[in-house]
């Protein structure tokens, strides 16, 4: 099944350093601000294939099923260092118990 995508969505930082969201309904309204300089043509999901790539911005990367997000590299840089700093939970595995026969 192919998903659809229904919106373009625009992540910047705001003069108080706050994340700013903006979403589109299509790659030609974010046009009016950014150039496109081509088409993603390597990625592996196949719903952002052919999307457009903008001068400043990192993208297109997929965002839950029907949204296709844009970052400032500034933004992009944070919200990698955030998610590299969290540390997953450790699980503790039980050590099997010996069984005498």
């Amino acid at each position: 099944m192919t998903r659809i995508i229904r919106r373009y969505r625009v992540v910047t930082r705001g003069s108080t350093g706050e994340l700013r969201i903006k979403d589109y309904d299509s790659a030609e309204e974010i046009l009016q601000t950014h150039t496109q300089v081509g088409v993603d043509d390597c990625s592996t999901d196949l719903t952002i294939r052919g999307k457009p790539i903008f001068r400043g911005l990192v993208g297109p990367l997929p965002e839950g099923k029907e949204i296709v997000r844009y970052e400032t590299p500034e933004v992009f840089e944070l919200l990698t260092k955030e998610w590299i700093g969290k540390t997953p939970k450790r699980q503790r595995r039980r050590k099997a118990q010996k069984t005498s026969a």
